[in-house]
């Protein structure tokens, strides 16, 4: 089963507000409500819909949005962000929604928490209508790159990471699984997130410190490793990306 993860809420929101704010995001969250191709009178489910800022923006352009997140934490902040939005409990396993009542799915950062994609697949197509549309958005953690003196150490802090999570490599298996679920109509876009500025510097910090607390690297290498990103910052010579897919499909 999905669960919540434990994590101060406050931080991730921050965390997310900056990617959230950023070109590269809007432009995805955009091309996300191309795919779903959903009218005033359809009903979108946004499926771990975090703050509600993708929830806020789809429901402006029209359609009913219900957001559906797993933690009550994450819900509070949003309700108090988008009083107007319809925010409910629940996860990707067993949706607040009636059988085939949606004409739209999204996800967006979630799959590769889950650890049985095909049953949250086989939910999707429960509440999806026939002829509805399922977009799925998630980045390939276990190909993240960032640049850096000493590659081992990098592969090390990296793969430490990755593994961390249920499916780091999600995207890799989604129109697979789409496939196995009985969706028709699969198209896969990919891009690239890249960072040259010292805005991703937190996130590196934090992978080298739970590189560490895994016991992947030393205190030391982790240590060296964050001031060398920190180096670079300074010089501005960072370098950090991540490749996103967006996956999208038809409920036949």
């Amino acid at each position: 089963m999905q669960t919540p993860q434990r994590y101060d809420t406050d931080r991730l929101l921050a965390r997310l507000d900056r990617f959230d704010l950023t070109p590269f995001a809007r432009d995805l969250r955009a091309r996300v409500r191309e795919l779903l191709r959903c009218g005033p009178e359809d009903m979108v489910v946004d499926v771990g819909c975090g703050g509600g800022r993708a929830v806020a923006e789809a429901a402006a352009a029209g359609p009913h949005v219900v957001g559906v997140d797993l933690d009550q934490r994450m819900l509070d902040a949003a309700r108090s962000r988008h009083p107007e939005a319809d925010l409910r409990l629940g996860d990707a396993y067993e949706l607040p929604l009636a059988d085939a009542s949606a004409q739209g799915y999204r996800a967006e950062k979630v799959y590769h928490s889950l650890d049985d994609p095909g049953s949250a697949l086989a939910e999707a197509r429960r509440v999806l209508a026939p002829g509805g549309r399922i977009v799925l958005v998630g980045q390939d953690w276990d190909a993240y790159m960032v640049d850096a003196a000493d590659s081992g150490v990098t592969r090390s802090i990296l793969r430490s990471y990755a593994d961390r999570m249920p499916d780091a490599r999600a995207p890799r298996h989604q129109r697979a699984l789409l496939l196995d679920a009985g969706f028709t109509g699969i198209e896969v876009e990919g891009s690239v997130l890249v960072f040259t500025d010292e805005e991703v510097l937190p996130m590196l910090m934090a992978l080298a410190e739970a590189a560490e607390e895994a016991d992947a690297v030393t205190a030391e290498q982790a240590a060296s490793w964050a001031e060398d990103q920190c180096e670079r910052a300074r010089e501005g010579r960072l370098f950090a990306a991540v490749p996103f897919f967006v996956v999208s499909a038809i409920r036949p």
